[in-house]
């Protein structure tokens, strides 16, 4: 008896170490509906099918509310936009005082922020959107904060528009399609979903961000970059159209573990073909595009890697 009870005893000491070495990564993705939710479940069955004693929590969330809650301690690992992320280190509106626990992991994919008008609407530059109707994202979306930026620019505000709408990109194309907006904003891919889902109604167009209009962008966040819609990408879209794009990454705490952030990132970028089923931008990504400067310092474990893969 005496026997069974010491093996007993080993046993439960084994599951126990066992469970202090488990680590659990509570993951900030999107809303439902949008790519960063599946990207998110595609990244826990990678993880928890290859790196030994980790699992992964899959949580919605948005671009700026992602940097917050990992900032905060709330999570470990999640989604962002490279735009934001800056913002945050440096202690930039939306964000009250500097982030400092926030690191890089990998670059994923370029974002496209796009700014969508009803071809009638007589919205040909971003000073027509002045006294139109909009639709945008909800509050904490990298692509709200972008757009309050873009009325800033043009001396304006959202107070000042007749109708201004926070909700989901459905939401969005709905009042688009009966005529209650005239013009919605997004950051996504190219192309979006709901921008063709608009198309298929109504006759659209991308209204463009180059120029002085860019310039002016560029002086309320240095990280906006030019980048280019081609023609093509949309029905009626017969020329290149210049915007701003940003970058999705994955971030870090800081100070998670290095061995655990090593093997995560060696392990999604053995695995970019299932990444890229779901992503597309990302087909072909390289440990050199993954670990591209975006202007946010690398997590340690992560520069192990790119170090390792000579893309440092």
């Amino acid at each position: 008896m005496k026997s069974h009870l010491l093996a007993a005893v080993a046993v439960g000491a084994v599951f126990v170490a066992g469970s202090a070495e488990a680590q659990q990564i509570r993951l900030m993705t999107g809303p439902q509906g949008g790519s960063w939710y599946p990207l998110g479940g595609a990244i826990q069955n990678i993880v928890e099918s290859n790196v030994d004693g980790a699992s992964v929590q899959v949580l919605p969330g948005a671009g700026i509310a992602n940097v917050k809650a990992i900032e905060a301690g709330k999570a470990q690992m999640g989604f962002a936009n490279s735009v934001s992320t800056v913002d945050a280190i440096q202690g930039n509106a939306p964000f009250e005082g500097k982030a400092t626990n926030i690191c890089n992991v990998a670059t994923l994919y370029p974002q496209y922020f796009q700014v969508i008008a009803l071809a009638d609407s007589g919205i040909n530059t971003p000073a027509d959107l002045a006294g139109k109707a909009a639709a945008v994202q909800p509050k904490g979306n990298t692509g709200e904060a972008i757009t309050g930026h873009l009325m800033q620019s043009i001396g304006t505000s959202y107070d000042e528009l007749p109708r201004v709408n926070h909700g989901s990109y459905t939401d969005s194309v709905s009042l688009m399609k009966d005529g209650n907006a005239e013009w919605f904003s997004l950051g996504t891919t190219v192309p979006a979903g709901a921008v063709m889902d608009l198309a298929s109604a109504r006759d659209i167009k991308v209204v463009p961000i180059e120029g002085e209009a860019l310039a002016k962008m560029q002086e309320l966040n240095p990280g906006y970059k030019p980048i280019t819609i081609k023609a093509g990408s949309y029905p009626g879209q017969d020329e290149d159209v210049q915007t701003i794009g940003y970058a999705t990454h994955i971030i870090a705490q800081c100070d998670l573990d290095a061995d655990l952030v090593y093997n995560v990132l060696k392990n999604l970028a053995d695995h970019v073909g299932d990444l890229s089923s779901i992503a597309s931008a990302m087909k072909g990504a390289t440990p050199e595009d993954m670990g591209r400067d975006i202007g946010v310092p690398l997590h340690e474990g992560a520069k192990r890697f790119y170090d390792e893969a000579g893309a440092s």
